[in-house]
């Protein structure tokens, strides 16, 4: 997407605070000294095969974006691409999800816009509010910050594994519960310390999102795998092969970038690269703050961890210990 995005003429504006020179999710422009807008969408095919749970799924990870820049959503736009051949009441369970995860964010969902398509497709176009002065991208990592992540790795590979029937009632239910909670929770807890970047894992990982932070800010990022949270059993399924070809992809794409130091197991490279759907925060903090950071995240209902450290720029831009 990057290469087609060059291509396009570059957009100057005083008040775009965050467009597209950072790899940001989401847009943010200066509306007044006190207020900028965060715009966002996402959408994406079904996960799981409970339609409510999707709906859940969708609108979670459409969100998240907004709480990444350190705001919060406000109004909320269905996007629905969906096939005549399914029953209506498919597609009322998915807006249902939906919409009880707008509600629960204290956003609004004011309708949106319905397209027939082969293969059901759902997300939402976000508008969110956050200060001028608080706005929180992924290019501000200073040598020197602790790296948390706010939720466990491993739903890219453990959804390979519900959809060939091999994941047991723990991965999955461990699963849901991971990409349905919502990130304002961890966001709520780095409002208590002084972040200096933050980003969402999604679709490149993370290692991918971790090097886009890492480019952004001129930093190499350390990871040490050991301390990695994950959702249960994703090292057996990745052992067994069950990775989604996303992972080769962000591996083929970024791969030169990272450095692994010897004895890291494949699986857990494989896991590094996993395209998660609807992640955690990765969240760059000084280390004064780390504890705090960690106090506050255990009011939070997923696992979480520090995972790693921030230094100046090395050969790597990620180097995993």
């Amino acid at each position: 997407m990057a290469q087609v995005l060059c291509h396009l003429p570059k957009v100057s504006d005083d008040r775009l605070i965050v467009g597209l020179d950072t790899s940001d999710d989401a847009a943010v422009y200066k509306i007044d000294e006190e207020l900028a807008l965060i715009q966002t969408l996402d959408f994406f095919t079904p996960v799981v095969d409970d339609p409510y749970v999707f709906g859940q799924i969708a609108a979670t990870n459409s969100l998240s974006d907004v709480y990444a820049m350190g705001g919060e959503p406000k109004l909320a736009m269905n996007i629905v691409c969906f096939p005549n051949c399914l029953e209506p009441e498919v597609l009322v369970q998915i807006l249902k999800g939906g919409h009880d995860k707008v509600k629960e964010a204290g956003a609004i969902l004011v309708g949106g816009h319905t397209v027939e398509d082969e293969e059901p497709k759902y997300g939402l176009s976000v508008s969110g509010f956050v200060h001028p002065d608080k706005v929180l991208a992924n290019n501000g990592a200073k040598p020197g910050d602790l790296l948390i992540l706010t939720k466990p790795l491993g739903s890219g590979i453990v959804n390979t594994a519900i959809k060939g029937g091999i994941a047991d009632k723990t991965s999955y239910d461990e699963a849901v519960k991971v990409m349905s909670t919502l990130n304002k929770y961890a966001k709520e807890a780095v409002d208590k310390v002084k972040a200096n970047s933050i980003t969402d894992i999604t679709g490149f990982g993370l290692l991918g999102h971790g090097l886009e932070m890492a480019e952004g800010s001129s930093v190499t990022i350390k990871i040490d795998h050991k301390n990695i949270p994950l959702i249960s059993n994703t090292l057996e399924y990745a052992k067994m092969g069950l990775v989604p070809a996303g992972a080769y992809a962000n591996r083929g794409h970024i791969g030169d970038n990272i450095r692994f130091e010897e004895g890291i197991p494949d699986e857990i490279k494989d896991v590094l690269f996993d395209p998660q759907t609807s992640g955690g925060l990765l969240v760059s903090v000084p280390r004064e703050d780390a504890d705090l950071l960690l106090e506050e995240l255990a009011n939070t209902p997923t696992k979480y961890a520090l995972i790693g450290e921030v230094v100046e720029k090395e050969d790597h831009y990620i180097v995993v210990e």
